[in-house]
């Protein structure tokens, strides 16, 4: 059984009246622990809507979300449900509550009742996680965008779960923001094995994923690794766009240079660097 199995699910907006909008339809897809999944799409394909379905505040209208074998329609297992998965929404600031950063990565322990020298250890571990311990006394608006997700995925891990789904968690910052985020989430995976949830519309934040699922219109259009960054008419029939690199080396092999498979930019800088 995989740590995440979502079953046919589907969902609508207004259901039931004429203005209904099918976000999600027979939706099925599977993911073990400790994988990197990135869920792409373009806007309105419905992946910020599976996102909220994997922590229960989306309940499908049909098919079934399973967390570690617990099923999100059952409201008494939603706690637990909760625990295991932690969701980092698109912009930091409605995720804070304190006027103070450590007093912030501490709201979840403390509603989980732990005991204070559980949650002293839980915050200190979790700013050092993303590389805030030094600013733990200072407060959030002072921080950057990529500080305050920083601290807003702090958060999250501070309850210690076993997935940390980023929803567009990118999507407000600026590149240097973007990547300092970038690093911190392939960091947890790789050295906590924390599984990871990317949904993104920016395909270069998939490089790093070790599977890419694809949503288009409410359906998957594709499950698989890296090798549909080579088929690039049929990601802009998605709505979605090559990243820069991999186009730049898919134009060179097709223009007769022997370039080798690359799916980073430092891979590119090298190929190049070795044919010249």
């Amino acid at each position: 059984m995989s740590l995440i199995e979502v079953k046919n699910v589907k969902y609508a907006y207004n259901y039931g009246s004429q203005d209904a909008i099918v976000a999600v339809n027979d939706v099925s897809f599977g993911i073990e622990e400790g994988e990197f999944v990135a869920l792409v799409g373009h806007n309105g394909s419905g992946k910020s809507t599976l996102a909220k379905m994997l922590n229960g505040l989306i309940i499908p209208l049909d098919g079934d979300v399973l967390i570690d074998g617990m099923n999100t329609r059952d409201d008494s297992l939603l706690y637990d449900i909760r625990r295991q998965i932690g969701v980092v929404f698109q912009n930091p600031d409605n995720q804070m509550v304190a006027t103070i950063i450590e007093d912030d990565i501490a709201f979840g322990p403390e509603n989980l009742g732990l005991d204070p020298k559980e949650i002293r250890e839980r915050v200190d571990w979790a700013l050092g996680a993303v590389g805030m311990e030094k600013h733990k006394k200072g407060m959030p608006f002072r921080l950057s965008g990529g500080q305050k997700q920083r601290v807003a995925i702090a958060g999250v891990l501070a309850i210690k779960p076993r997935v940390l789904v980023l929803d567009e968690s990118t999507s407000m910052l600026d590149p240097k923001g973007r990547t300092e985020v970038l690093n911190v989430i392939k960091r947890l995976n790789k050295e906590e094995n924390i599984t990871v949830v990317l949904i993104t519309h920016y395909m270069d934040e998939a490089t790093d994923a070790d599977r890419i699922i694809i949503l288009n219109k409410g359906k998957i259009a594709h499950i698989g690794g890296k090798e549909i960054f080579l088929e690039e008419d049929r990601l802009r029939s998605y709505g979605l766009n090559v990243p820069t690199h991999i186009h730049i080396a898919n134009s060179l092999r097709q223009g007769g240079m022997d370039i080798g498979q690359i799916w980073t930019e430092r891979e590119l800088e090298e190929e190049i660097c070795r044919l010249l």
